[in-house]
This record gives C-alpha cells, sequence and structure tokens, in this order.
C-alpha cells in the first residue's frame, strides 16, 4: 500500500503503521527532521501539504490527512472572544476543500482528521474519537483510546503516551503543542486497519477531556 501522510508531524498516526510505503508531507523543518529521524524508511516532503495533495492525490492508495486545526479549535474560539488577548480569524476553509476533493476525484480510501470544532461542522464527520473528528470513505469501527489531557498534561506523558522523545530536539514552534498535536498511535494503526478490512481491535481507557 502506498500511503500519503499530509501534515504529518512527529509521526503519531503513522507510528504503528507496517508493510506499507509512506510519504511524509510536513512544511516546519524543525519537526519533518524529527520525522525523518524516527522514520527513516519513509520518503519525507517539506512542503504545502495541500498544494501537494492537488498535485500527487492520484499516486497513492491511501491518503490521511491531518490538517492545521487552530482555526477552528474550541480553545482558541473561548480565547479570542471580546475582551480576550487573542485575536478572531477565519476559520480555514482547506479542511472542507480537501474533504470535498477527495470524496470527488480520489479512488482509494482516504480520511481527514481534525479536532471538534466552536461550530456545528459544515460536513459531518465519519466518526468523533476524543476531541479528533474524522471524515473517512470507508468505515472506521468504534475504538477507545488514550486522548492526551491537554489541559493539565505533561510533556513527559504526552512523550511516553504517543512513544516520542522529544529532549534533544528543538523545534521553532512550542515543544507541548508538537505532542499534544499526535494523533495516538494505536487509533491511526486501528484505522489503517479498517481502511485494508483487516481491523484489529485494541482498546485502552478513553481519557476524559
Amino acid at each position: 500500500m502506498r500511503a500519503l501522510n499530509l501534515y504529518a508531524g512527529l509521526g503519531g498516526n503513522r507510528q504503528k503503521w507496517q508493510d506499507v510505503e509512506v510519504t511524509a508531507i510536513e512544511n516546519n523543518e524543525s519537526i519533518a527532521k524529527f520525522y525523518s529521524d524516527h522514520f527513516p524508511q519513509d520518503i519525507v516532503i517539506v512542503a504545502d501539504a495541500h498544494e501537494y495533495l492537488l498535485n500527487h492525490y492520484s499516486e497513492f492508495d491511501f491518503i490521511w490527512s491531518s490538517i492545521n486545526c487552530p482555526s477552528h479549535s474550541r480553545a482558541r474560539f473561548w480565547g479570542s472572544r471580546p475582551n480576550k488577548k487573542i485575536k478572531p480569524v477565519f476559520p480555514d476553509m482547506k479542511l472542507y476543500e480537501e474533504i470535498l476533493f477527495l470524496k470527488h476525484y480520489f479512488n482509494g480510501k482516504w480520511t481527514v482528521e481534525n479536532v471538534i470544532p466552536y461550530y456545528t461542522p459544515l460536513i459531518n464527520p465519519s466518526n468523533i474519537f476524543g476531541r479528533h473528528l474524522f471524515w473517512a470513505n470507508f468505515i472506521i469501527s468504534p475504538i477507545q483510546v488514550m486522548e492526551a489531557d491537554i489541559n493539565r498534561g505533561k510533556i513527559s506523558e504526552w512523550s511516553d503516551l504517543h512513544g516520542f522523545d522529544i529532549t534533544d530536539y528543538k523545534f521553532t514552534c512550542r515543544r507541548d503543542k508538537v505532542l499534544r498535536n499526535c494523533v495516538n498511535p494505536d487509533l491511526g494503526l486501528h484505522i489503517l486497519n479498517c481502511a485494508r478490512n483487516k481491523e484489529i481491535v485494541t482498546q485502552t481507557n478513553l481519557f476524559e477531556q
């Protein structure tokens, strides 16, 4: 299977994938360096994932997109209401552009992941797991996985949860953010297995937000 991992981040969703040829797209060079060191078998490209999808989608069998989420998140919205310190921004419509594009143009299996937004989603998601929404063109069966505690958790806890040690790495963005943004590796494996019709149910406790 040829997989395209868009907005790859550290690679939480990809951590437990096996027997798959992965091309990872990440526009932050410091994060891409970490990903490349930990997944040397993957092709890692520092580029705009949205543009790469448009130009290369037909080269793959499976596409995972974890498009950037801050403009949709409830936390940012709560912090940008009147008398708050964060400046309001327009929600980034690339999220829905990619869902519609994949739905109508891509012949393989695909999933798009984002956080639960501060508004009612414009396109109903296929699944909700913890604080993540998923849109997909295949059935993703229920699974319970540990979720990062974004309110009280620590870097060491998130590192253990996702299996990443970032101690020796310097990032051009907040260190806690790159770990918090990871998809749980068990969930990433489960979704890939569902796309392959080879579901293996792995369950742990769901962390209540």
